[in-house]
């Protein structure tokens, strides 16, 4: 029996178990790629390759970083692919700097993809290929699935690393539940998303997540998906 690559690359991402340097790997399985590199950056977590199938993918987060533009900073402000199939015909317009740095990287087509999780922006998927070559739009789509998992996994991993304050009694749990809700309907999410979008929003707060809740709850803190809401808006 044939196994979808797709499905492969998505069961290893939902399994990565933490394994947050093998992050990249996954996306080389069913697209038509060399190299894939994934980076956190924006106003929620701090700049940083967090995973590269190789050093050229390295290099292209690392330019992106250090001129403030390319293909990743444009993925992530639009919240939607960039998408440069042949680079040799493309202007240097949109990001002149990077688009002479990587001239000498034998470079012929460069994707990114957003990483964003409801009103959060966590960074974004790097793709090159040293051809030019397109990527078909159930491609472009499953490269965005795929990127909502790694979102998932970025999320959880930067709320575990901090010990938030505990919330543990009846009147807190059911606070929460009800925010949940809240947040459930705000953003048309599910409720583990929803719950974890609020651990998120106490976690940058430094705040324990039934005062989160509390304001949720009490119209003061309102998610919502578009970008320029950033994390939510206090009312």
């Amino acid at each position: 029996m044939m196994h979808d690559p797709f499905q492969i690359a998505s069961d290893a991402l939902s399994d990565s178990d933490g394994s947050i340097s093998d992050l990249a790997r996954p996306f080389l399985r069913f697209l038509p790629v060399s190299g894939v590199s994934i980076s956190t950056f924006g106003s929620f977590l701090g700049a940083e390759t967090v995973s590269a199938t190789d050093a050229r993918a390295g290099r292209v987060d690392e330019l992106q970083f250090d001129l403030g533009e390319g293909p990743c900073w444009d993925a992530l402000t639009k919240r939607q692919p960039v998408l440069e199939p042949d680079l040799a015909t493309r202007s240097n317009g949109s990001w002149p700097a990077f688009s002479n740095a990587i001239r000498g990287e034998d470079i012929g087509a460069i994707f990114a993809f957003p990483l964003v999780f409801g009103p959060l922006e966590i960074g974004a998927v790097d793709l090159y290929s040293v051809n030019p070559v397109s990527l078909t739009l159930k491609q472009q789509q499953q490269t965005l699935a795929l990127a909502a998992i790694v979102s998932r996994v970025l999320l959880r991993r930067a709320i575990s690393e901090e010990e938030l304050p505990p919330d543990t009694t009846t009147f807190s749990r059911r606070l929460i539940h009800q925010a949940t809700g809240m947040v459930l309907a705000q953003l048309g999410t599910t409720a583990e998303d929803a719950h974890l979008i609020i651990q998120a929003r106490a976690f940058a707060d430094n705040r324990p997540m039934r005062e989160i809740a509390h304001d949720v709850i009490e119209r003061r803190i309102r998610f919502t998906a578009l970008s320029e809401s950033g994390e939510g808006s206090n009312e």
